[in-house]
């Protein structure tokens, strides 16, 4: 018989994260992953089925609002196409941020009896998204596909291969941003509030329903502080061959994705402690 023995001891630096930790207990990772959505469409008629119902009700009015009523190019897209394709990885992104954002004060209860490396549950939430975002992507897929047949052409390149890459960063970002207010919102609760809000307002701060063409050159400097901005227009480019990809931009985008993880990993290392204090 092989003996087991977890030795559990006080942390008290500022990274104390230990990733092979973190690997063993991918399972818990996975039950976490489950019971997101078994509590999200609980006692739903429709249940599951508001995966593909809320993207397709929520692009049709993107279609026809800055679409129709708008007029925003979309660069010679189809609407309903550009829409979706951009929705899919902010919906990702969203999800990421907005579940990992309450994981302290969602899961105190959890956290308060039993030990499991807390950042298994952040961890979880990005799966979450990443659920969500596939079935939008297999509905997107389905829907060029049908206009290829019909003769429309996507001018699809090699960049093509940047789109798994693409998705890790909007995940990643999403992820750090998640934690630095799971972090602070442990003492400041208004934080909590004003997550969707912000949110929201990110969303039109980037190009989600419109393209980067609009925004004037002289602004596009400060424009670029915005970490979605090239990782929003590097996958349309990428999955619609719509666009530029914007390698300057981007590789600036990744280095404040990193830059936003390690600080949102070394607060939350640093809460982590004593966050049952204050919950």
């Amino acid at each position: 018989m092989e003996q087991y023995t977890t030795h559990i001891k006080a942390k008290t630096g500022w990274l104390d994260i230990d990733i092979k930790e973190l690997f063993k207990y991918k399972d818990l990772i996975y039950l976490f992953f489950k019971r997101n959505y078994a509590t999200r469409y609980k006692q739903t008629i429709l249940g599951p089925l508001w995966l593909i119902l809320n993207p397709l009700i929520t692009v049709t009015l993107y279609a026809f609002v800055f679409g129709r009523l708008a007029g925003l190019s979309t660069n010679g897209v189809p609407q309903f196409v550009f829409y979706l394709c951009s929705n899919a990885l902010w919906t990702f992104f969203s999800i990421s941020l907005t579940q990992t954002s309450s994981t302290f004060t969602d899961n105190a209860a959890i956290m308060g009896k039993v030990y499991f490396p807390r950042l298994v549950m952040p961890i979880s939430s990005v799966f979450t998204g990443m659920l969500d975002m596939t079935i939008q992507l297999t509905m997107l897929i389905m829907i060029m596909i049908g206009y290829s047949v019909t003769g429309y052409h996507f001018d699809l390149g090699i960049t093509l291969f940047a789109a798994p890459l693409i998705i890790l960063q909007a995940g990643t970002l999403g992820l750090g941003c998640g934690i630095i207010i799971a972090a602070l919102t442990t003492k400041y609760r208004d934080l909590a509030v004003l997550v969707g809000f912000g949110v929201q307002l990110w969303m039109y701060a980037t190009p989600v329903v419109y393209t980067a063409d609009i925004i004037p050159k002289k602004y596009m400097s400060i424009y670029a502080l915005n970490a979605m901005f090239p990782i929003m227009e590097c996958w349309r480019n990428a999955v619609l061959g719509t666009g530029k990809f914007l390698w300057g931009y981007w590789g600036l985008s990744w280095i404040i994705t990193l830059a936003v993880l390690f600080i949102g990993v070394l607060l939350f290392s640093k809460i982590e402690k004593t966050f049952m204090d204050t919950v």
